[in-house]
């Protein structure tokens, strides 16, 4: 069994409604946050689509988790979310436990 076998499937999205435009999050993690015409940091999908329907989500490779988890941490406008697949309990971002 691997780590990846053992790590819970993790999913991110972002709240353009709380989103300050800074791009924080797109230099930590390009691969899975981009900045659109509208100044705002969306989700890609993994095929690096801008996920732009509100409350969009993309799955968090585990090779980026640390960089989207720094993403979540240093948000000025504390819109990133990241949560467990399984349960929806968000692991990362303004509402973890």
């Amino acid at each position: 069994m691997t780590a990846q076998d053992e790590a819970p499937e993790l999913e991110v999205w972002i709240d353009q409604d709380l989103c300050t435009g800074d791009g924080i999050c797109a230099q930590y993690a390009p691969e899975v946050f981009e900045l659109d015409i509208d100044g705002l940091a969306y989700v890609k999908s993994t095929d690096d689509e801008l996920l732009q329907d509100k409350g969009a989500t993309t799955p968090v490779p585990l090779k980026l988790l640390a960089d989207v988890r720094d993403s979540a941490k240093e948000c000025p406008g504390d819109c990133i979310h990241v949560r467990r697949v399984e349960d929806l309990v968000e692991v990362y971002g303004p509402d973890a436990e």
